[in-house]
């Protein structure tokens, strides 16, 4: 029997690899990323400067204009403190940060040790709705660490089976 992941890929750092969903753990959430992934998406990522060893990939409002999946998120699977390999999805309701009339969902690519949800507004729980699997978390490191000496890049999630 076969399990949904995501496959994450970018070109210039060399990442690619499959995530599995952990959808009984947080099954709202991803259930949102997989109606997401609906369609390959290419979502700009950048080494977070408040969460520690991060990507984050915000995704873009246009993405989710008129989806009906696109709706206040739970916290499942909840986390502070991330562990490498997680994928979180953090979810800010409209004009929590700044004002921002649009919710916020950002995909969270943790690569190391020592991260933390803390943010401008906050302590913020994410939701880890995926995880690289052990067998390719060095690799996972290593490409995100190429991203974070290389600056913004482009970031394709795409649905997968494993």
């Amino acid at each position: 029997m076969s399990q949904r992941a995501i496959k994450i890929s970018e070109p210039r750092s060399g990442l690619s690899l499959l995530a599995p969903l952990l959808e009984a753990k947080a099954p709202d959430n991803a259930a949102f990323f997989w109606n997401y992934l609906s369609e390959t998406r290419v979502v700009g990522g950048i080494h977070a400067m408040w969460t520690g060893p991060e990507i984050s990939c915000p995704i873009p409002p246009a993405h989710l204009k008129g989806a009906s999946y696109a709706n206040a998120l739970p916290a499942e699977n909840a986390t502070l403190t991330p562990q490498p390999g997680d994928i979180v999805l953090s979810y800010v309701p409209p004009r929590m940060w700044g004002g921002n009339p649009d919710a916020i969902f950002d995909i969270g690519l943790f690569y190391g040790p020592g991260a933390r949800l803390l943010f401008p507004i906050g302590w913020l729980a994410g939701s880890v709705v995926a995880q690289v699997r052990p067998e390719e978390r060095e690799h996972f490191a290593a490409a995100c660490g190429v991203i974070r000496r290389n600056g913004a890049c482009d970031v394709t999630f795409e649905r997968a089976e494993i």
